[in-house]
């Protein structure tokens, strides 16, 4: 059974930072790419950022410049460094783990921007 664990979420003021991370375990294979997605209410679940096991990135144009993902590929373990959040940026953070065409997430934690 692989699962994935997100840890990190809050709340927190507009232009303050949080740090997400994502432990992945039942797995011995390390995932071609890791990434995190976000679901803010009544909206689709849309990228943030991914990384491929061998570091290349990319970024949703909105979080260009503020995001920064990372991955420990020892611990199957992906990153999110968010800084100068927004309200906009409001939404449940969803870990995902692509490995070839299976794909797993986490359940998600919930990032709160306020004004």
């Amino acid at each position: 059974q692989v699962t994935l664990v997100e840890s990190g979420g809050g709340l927190v003021q507009a232009g303050g930072s949080l740090r997400l991370s994502c432990a992945a375990s039942g797995i011995s294979l390390r995932f071609n790419f890791m990434g995190w997605y976000r679901q803010a209410p009544g909206k689709q679940r849309d990228l943030v950022a991914r990384i491929g096991i061998g570091g290349s990135t990319n970024y949703a144009d909105s979080v260009k410049g503020r995001f920064t993902i990372s991955r420990d590929n020892a611990k199957n373990a992906v990153y999110l460094q968010m800084n100068s959040l927004k309200p906009e940026d409001t939404a449940v953070y969803y870990c995902n783990g692509n490995l070839f065409t299976n794909d797993y997430w986490g359940q998600g934690t919930q990032v709160t921007v306020s004004s």
